[in-house]
């Protein structure tokens, strides 16, 4: 068993790796009045904490919430 700033190390490269839900940004990063961002649906905060979010969260985001954002949009 490993120890130390090695083990740390180890499991930070593996919680990366398990990080495979990509980010919904198209690079149209201005939000609307109703808070949400106009190329991607979603609001200041979920774009804030993208990176702390787990995978199953960025998955409902991306399924379900973004895309019934988009259709009540349109």
């Amino acid at each position: 068993m490993e120890h130390g700033a090695n083990a740390t190390r180890d499991t930070d490269s593996m919680n990366l790796a398990f990080r495979a839900v990509p980010s919904p940004c198209i690079g149209v990063c201005t939000l609307s009045e109703e808070g949400l961002c106009h190329g991607c649906f979603r609001t200041g905060a979920e774009i804030a904490r993208w990176l702390q979010m787990g995978d199953d969260e960025r998955l409902r985001l991306m399924e379900t919430v973004l895309p019934e954002r988009e259709s009540q949009r349109t």
